[in-house]
């Protein structure tokens, strides 16, 4: 890790549960120095010991719990409880404390139309929701059921979508060049996985069946892509969900509201009732969805798409494995634990989503922005390719080392790849004599971690012995 270009802040966070702790592993990687207050002793004493922060045992709304944390001379204070409105205490109490910026998990439904109102009234910098965020990927992927993942840049004019290269469409055993001259659009290769190994190709990287393949390109030539090497680009029509919580409200607006038709199968009898009524054009199931015969008998054979949201991490990836022996659905499959991701990596149940660590990657993108240096700014940030690579999106705001000058005559970084140039619009998969000008939003995908300004994107002068 390149610690030597990190800036290194002093985060306070509030909760200590999955999305607590995901956070806080990946901002001590990041090298920062923290802080984790929760109110419950035993979740503390659950925190591995090579975590490397301050524990501190109270309630992070009181402003002797906060005082204890130092939170005078705190950069960020983050509140991930489970508890929307003791959330957003912490954070009026901190901001009346100090002057730090203040991030405040809010899930509830009620409150999703209204964060605006609330980050502006509360004075709160940021406010993220999981459940919603995971929603809106599950929906983007169901809009492309041919791509595993799906990430969006530059206000959604470039995706990076991830599939896998199936020996049917017969783009093996050629070079990453060769892949580019038979296809015709402007897709960029900017990742591949294979055998666990993650690589940024070069132009003479061989492509192999059944690789998973990373591409950058906007929208219509993905589409146009995709459409010419023969994989399906239609959104689905309808969704069955298994289980009825905040995702599934979410994704099933979402979907209705696509004309998509869906179907909900909840076995707890109160929650359907609550589905019934904020969902009255969906079709809510009262009963087991891990019943394979009641799977069947609502329409597992005939469906587009199957997506999994259960608590249990275990149950949507069994009903995954099953549906995919019984349909020919576009599979979705929440995940919360993330300790086993390359075991999950190796089966085959279409796309996996992670909640917590879409919450950690939009954090580590507002930490990294906070404090960018001179010409540039983090617009995106997303762990990929197993978390093993970072694609970040740069906005260009002055010249530096980086502007005027073509990319072919920079001397960039090892496994590091330029993917796309957004030019007031314009989407631009660069070649060498393209150049990065001030105003652009540059997309950028390396292994390297820890990247806070375009200029980190240069290989390090050499010392003189």
């Amino acid at each position: 890790m390149d610690k030597d270009t990190i800036l290194h802040m002093k985060i306070v966070i509030v909760g200590c549960g999955k999305v607590g702790l995901t956070l806080a592993e990946k901002l001590s990687e990041e090298g920062h120095d923290l802080v984790l207050v929760d109110s419950s002793l035993p979740r503390l004493q659950a925190i591995p010991d090579e975590l490397d922060a301050i524990r501190l045992h109270g309630n992070g709304s009181s402003i002797n719990t906060l005082m204890e944390a130092d939170i005078e001379h705190t950069d960020i204070l983050i509140s991930v409880t489970s508890s929307d409105e003791l959330n957003l205490l912490c954070c009026l109490i901190a901001k009346k404390a100090s002057q730090c910026h203040t991030i405040a998990r809010v899930r509830t439904p009620d409150y999703s139309g209204e964060a605006n109102f609330i980050k502006e009234k509360l004075g709160i910098s940021m406010i993220i929701n999981p459940e919603y965020a995971a929603a809106m990927e599950i929906a983007r992927l169901l809009s492309f059921p041919s791509a595993i993942k799906i990430d969006i840049f530059a206000k959604s004019r470039v995706e990076r979508l991830k599939f896998r290269l199936s020996p049917e469409l017969h783009l093996h055993d050629i070079t990453v060049s060769q892949f580019a001259q038979r296809t015709h659009f402007d897709v960029l290769i900017c990742g591949v996985e294979r055998d666990g190994q993650v690589t940024i190709p070069s132009g003479d990287f061989v492509l192999k069946a059944n690789d998973m393949l990373s591409i950058i390109a906007s929208p219509p030539s993905a589409t146009r892509f995709f459409l010419n090497i023969g994989m399906n680009t239609h959104p689905v029509r309808n969704a069955l969900i298994v289980g009825g919580g905040k995702i599934s409200y979410y994704l099933a607006s979402r979907l209705l509201q696509s004309k998509i038709d869906v179907h909900i199968i909840e076995q707890n009898p109160d929650t359907c009732d609550k589905l019934c009524e904020r969902l009255p054009n969906a079709t809510i199931l009262c009963g087991n969805g891990t019943d394979r015969q009641f799977l069947m008998e609502e329409g597992l054979a005939n469906a587009e798409a199957f997506v999994t949201l259960t608590g249990l991490d275990e149950e949507n990836i069994l009903l995954s494995l099953f549906a995919k022996s019984h349909s020919n659905a576009k599979l979705v499959t929440k995940v919360n634990r993330i300790d086993f991701g390359d075991i999950i990596a190796n089966l085959d149940i279409g796309s996996v989503v992670y909640p917590k660590n879409m919450a950690a990657n939009h954090i580590l993108q507002y930490v990294r922005a906070m404090y960018n240096s001179l010409g540039s700014n983090v617009e995106t940030l997303y762990k990929i390719l197993g978390n093993r690579a970072e694609a970040l999106e740069f906005a260009i705001h002055e010249e530096s080392a980086v502007t005027g000058t073509p990319l072919a005559n920079l001397s960039l970084r090892d496994n590091l790849l330029i993917g796309c140039i957004n030019r007031h619009g314009q989407i631009i998969i660069p070649r060498g004599q393209d150049s990065i000008q001030v105003g652009d939003t540059v997309i950028v995908v390396t292994t390297h971690k820890g990247l806070q300004d375009v200029r980190d994107i240069l290989a390090k002068p050499k010392r003189k012995l």
